[in-house]
């Protein structure tokens, strides 16, 4: 089952016009840093500051080489992503299989997150280009993970978020980020957590723009090879620094 920390990737229904609702993102943060199990605080966060950062990036989608066949196909990823055969067809060393054995090794599916970001609001399933794209966007979250070597601890799913803010520019992935990085000034117990988290964002501007993937063509690549095609191949190294045991402390028990 999905937690708060994998759901920090879920993008919010996507409306062109939509108002930045910074009060609202900031008491969903605060509920949020205090319980990383309050699945519900990650999708107000998003809904209440990513609706404009989706548009852009789908407009963005229409000038990639790729965009115009990728919106007019409007692939649903997750559906693709709960085809187990053609998961399991996927060549040894490959993106798409090390993505089947980080979702199993985790026991996540890309239903469950589509699950999780239906709870309460419907209009993420508009049959509207924007509601499409930010579908797209919460699908790709456990392959960005693999992607850019984070692990699901909380401090990966931190780093992360600074990645995707670095890529999508939706401000409640800053926000989570931010609140992070600052819970973890206080409870850092020594460890450099908030310059992983910086990592993250510098290696998310740094990276080429994964929105703008096939992910379909993406999956089948050699994993070494897709990583340094995506401007990827240098490990997080700050990330992996801190040891395993000690990375869910980022945020002091809290998200």
């Amino acid at each position: 089952m999905a937690t708060a920390d994998h759901a920090t990737q879920v993008a919010a229904p996507p409306q062109s016009g939509v108002k930045l609702d910074w009060l609202r993102a900031f008491k969903a943060l605060r509920r949020l840093l205090a319980d990383k199990n309050d699945t519900a605080q990650v999708f107000e966060i998003m809904r209440a500051l990513n609706g404009k950062a989706t548009a852009r990036n789908f407009r963005r989608l229409l000038t990639t080489p790729d965009g115009g066949r990728l919106a007019y196909e409007r692939l649903e990823l997750a559906g693709r992503l709960m085809d187990t055969a053609w998961l399991d067809s996927m060549p040894a060393g490959s993106v798409g299989a090390a993505y089947r054995d980080f979702v199993k090794a985790e026991q996540l599916s890309a239903e469950g997150l589509a699950v999780l970001s239906r709870a309460g609001f419907s209009q993420i399933d508009q049959p509207h280009p924007y509601a499409w794209f930010g579908r797209r966007t919460r699908d790709v979250h456990d392959i960005w993970h693999v992607l850019a070597g984070y692990g699901r601890d909380s401090l990966g799913e931190a780093c992360l978020v600074a990645f995707s803010y670095a890529q999508t520019k939706g401000l409640g992935w800053a926000m989570i980020a931010l609140g992070v990085a600052h819970r973890a000034r206080r409870h850092g117990a020594g460890q450099p957590y908030r310059r992983a988290i910086w990592e993250g964002f510098r290696r998310g501007r740094a990276a080429r723009w994964l929105l703008a993937e096939d992910y379909e063509r993406l999956l089948t690549e050699p994993l070494d090879a897709a990583r340094k095609r995506l401007g990827l191949a240098t490990p997080p190294a700050v990330y992996q620094s801190i040891p395993v045991a000690l990375r869910d402390r980022a945020a002091g028990g809290g998200a």
